[in-house]
């Protein structure tokens, strides 16, 4: 399918390169020129005469890579404003764990299908998901069209060492849009000979590895009292860091963890939104961005934050650095939307969805210039990051696919149904 984009304003999120006036032009799930209007005015005929299956006229409104979501459990959306106003470890075991126990494989299919739908209003194009069934979570992202990193969830009561050697091999064969990670819950559910065991099947792949790691103090306390050692230093000495990957969370990691876990190319993944409502505490952004860390941004589930909004949790990266180093000036916009964008798809080993160029992925989005909230536009960055919000958002395309535009869902069911659904579904688990 060829799809023309043009009169838009572009940020490829390339270092070199400012905002401009021009055109994206894609074919299939790729983009097959990307250019300035004095690009296209100066080739003139050199340019083939190519039949458009569709054209959008942007509006002179701004083009940009997608948000890459590098933290969320999607089919937690059951447990929207539900599970709320507690700590971490009674949050988890009173009122997650129990209840997600009684999911079946359709009701995650369609609770994901509804998060699927709030990451695209928010300009989403990308999600790193850890989940229960991760089939479920496949299936459903392929078919609304949502571009998928699937993290392996072992822990002492769900999952295995060997069922995610096999996922590994098996679902990164499944679909162009899915692609799986090794990874654990975290080391406080899982026991030492479980780790042991994930250890053998991370240096068997050679793979990056993925967990929650350093979230809260008692977890850091916890993983001391048991061996000796801080979560980071405690897994590096199993080395399961041997191949690079990534942690979700870092909030308590100490200096001697950064400089282990920046040697061994480990990603740090910020949840602030979720972090705050929890009351884990702000992870040091500023210092892990100075260490030279690839920081990527996420929302973690819906249960714990309880959107899925990457505007919001843009926002609150900066606004919370800033509190946190006493330092008005210690994370600008230019880095937490690199974060959102360059990190997550460095993170999320997305090589080819990081920015706008050709030969990319086209997973794009259309930001509305045209609202107050926008204006003036003395740095469009900055309103991004500090004004902007979902509401800027007027297409989210995916691989060459447009599955949000204008207000209009196009991920194979109508809304409503959805919705139905995924409440029948609250209904029969949470009575």
């Amino acid at each position: 399918m060829n799809i023309r984009l043009y009169n838009a304003r572009i940020l490829t999120m390339e270092s070199d390169k400012d905002i401009f006036r021009g055109e994206v032009w894609i074919k299939n799930e790729r983009i097959a020129y990307i250019g300035t209007n004095e690009d296209i005015l100066d080739a003139g005929p050199a340019i083939p005469h190519i039949k458009w299956d569709f054209e959008i006229d942007c509006g002179d409104n701004l083009l940009m890579p997608g948000f890459k979501n590098a933290h969320t459990h999607s089919a937690m959306t059951f447990l929207r404003s539900y599970a709320d106003d507690m700590p971490l470890d009674e949050w988890l075991n009173n009122k997650v764990f129990p209840y997600e126990a009684k999911l079946s494989s359709g009701d995650i299919y369609e609770l994901t299908r509804l998060a699927v739908m709030e990451y695209v209003t928010s300009g989403v194009t990308s999600i790193f998901d850890m989940y229960i069934n991760l089939d479920a979570v496949a299936e459903a992202c392929r078919d609304t069209g949502m571009r998928c990193v699937l993290c392996g969830n072992v822990n002492d009561h769900t999952s295995s060492p060997e069922k995610m050697a096999e996922e590994f091999e098996r679902l990164n064969e499944f679909n162009p849009l899915i692609s799986y990670k090794l990874g654990m819950h975290a080391e406080y559910t899982c026991s030492k000979k479980l780790l042991d065991r994930i250890s053998k099947v991370v240096h068997k792949y050679k793979a990056p590895f993925y967990c929650h790691m350093s979230e809260t103090k008692k977890e850091v306390e916890g993983c001391k009292e048991r061996y000796g050692m801080t979560p980071g230093m405690f897994l590096d000495s199993l080395g399961m860091f041997d191949y690079g990957g990534g942690i979700f969370h870092g909030v308590y990691l100490t200096e001697e963890e950064m400089d282990v876990l920046e040697k061994k190319d480990v990603s740090v993944v910020t949840n602030p939104g979720s972090n705050i409502k929890l009351a884990s505490g702000i992870a040091p952004v500023t210092e892990l961005v100075t260490k030279g860390f690839n920081v990527a941004i996420g929302t973690d589930g819906p249960a714990s934050n309880n959107a899925l909004d990457m505007f919001r949790e843009m926002y609150l990266v900066s606004t919370l650095s800033k509190i946190r180093d006493n330092d008005a000036v210690s994370i600008g916009a230019d880095k937490v939307l690199g974060m959102a964008t360059i990190g997550g798809a460095r993170a999320l080993e997305l090589k080819d969805a990081d920015i706008l160029d050709t030969g990319k992925f086209a997973d794009i989005i259309l930001l509305d210039m045209h609202t107050p909230n926008m204006q003036p536009e003395n740095n469009i960055v900055k309103n991004i990051v500090y004004s902007g919000s979902k509401s800027n958002v007027l297409m989210t395309m995916v691989g060459g696919k447009i599955l949000y535009h204008n207000g209009v869902y196009n991920i194979g069911e109508r809304p409503e149904i959805v919705y139905e659904n995924c409440n029948k579904i609250c209904e029969r688990i949470l009575g």
